[in-house]
């Protein structure tokens, strides 16, 4: 939802931006004098910068035979964004628009991929619209089975929803009939305000909304495996562009194993490796 390289700037990010906390997770007595495994750590490493359009709230992010897609939303505040989805240039961050949205009417939001059509949500119109891939014409809608939409990805056979909250909902791509519903916990319980979301080698990415936070899921059992803390990051982005807004963007290249950030307004996006 929601509501926002130059070479040194690259080094500053490539110096700061690694997280060099604990590669597994330790032990906290819980209230009952039992222990409770902390969410492990995942540290990792900013490897490339590239330009990302400034005016993009992003909402959802996925490479797709080797191109990044980029959906937007449109905040009433800011007439400098819309609801747009295309293809990003590399080489400028600019965003070949293939469909908009009338942004009086919709917020647009997450995006993905399945079997040559291309799937986005809205934020609070409980409706989803299907696109051909190679024409982006617009070949159908769906209804979304929760209040809000805010993120999608898929395992390459169903959509996978998130709605701001702990849950993740399974679609049939066909009927749009909800498979099934998985609850997100770690050590804590429900992790809540899951935003968007990426498929990556069997388990989930989710940033979560509002925080520097992108855990890892476990897709059968909902469990947090680890969590990565973008920071230092997002302390260097806000000091060259100081409007930006909230980390929001995970695109995973599955050919060529690159794992890309972004996030709301930012001026770039960023290549960056899991380390574990």
């Amino acid at each position: 939802m929601k509501k926002v390289v130059c070479p040194l700037f690259l080094s500053l990010v490539l110096a700061g931006a690694c997280h060099n906390g604990p590669d597994s997770g330790t032990e906290t007595p819980s209230a009952g004098g039992e222990s409770v495994s902390e969410t492990p750590v995942i540290t990792y490493s900013v490897v490339n910068a590239f330009p990302h359009d400034k005016n993009s709230y992003t909402e959802g992010f996925l490479v797709h035979n080797g191109k990044i897609y980029e959906s937007s939303g449109a905040p009433a505040d800011n007439e400098k964004t819309r609801s747009i989805l295309g293809i990003v240039n590399f080489a400028t961050g600019d965003i070949d628009v293939k469909a908009e949205l009338d942004k009086k009417i919709y917020f647009g939001e997450g995006i993905t991929i399945l079997n040559d059509k291309l799937y986005q949500l809205t934020w609070t119109n409980k409706k989803g619209f299907i696109y051909d891939l190679k024409t982006f014409k617009k070949t159908g809608e769906f209804n979304i089975p929760s209040n809000e939409g805010w993120g999608m990805t898929t395992d390459g056979t169903y959509l996978i929803l998130s709605d701001g909250s702990s849950n993740l909902t399974w679609l049939d791509p066909v009927s749009f009939k909800t498979i099934k519903v998985v609850g997100v916990t770690d050590n804590n319980g429900p992790v809540g305000n899951l935003n968007e979301l990426e498929f990556v080698k069997g388990n989930i990415l989710a940033n979560i909304y509002q925080t520097p936070y992108i855990v890892r899921i476990d897709p059968s059992s909902g469990k947090v495996l680890g969590k990565a803390d973008f920071s230092n990051l997002i302390k260097e982005v806000k000091l060259k562009s100081p409007d930006v807004d909230y980390m929001n963007g995970i695109a995973w290249d599955s050919a060529a194993d690159k794992l890309y950030i972004t996030g709301k307004l930012w001026p770039n996006l960023y290549e960056v490796k899991l380390n574990n």
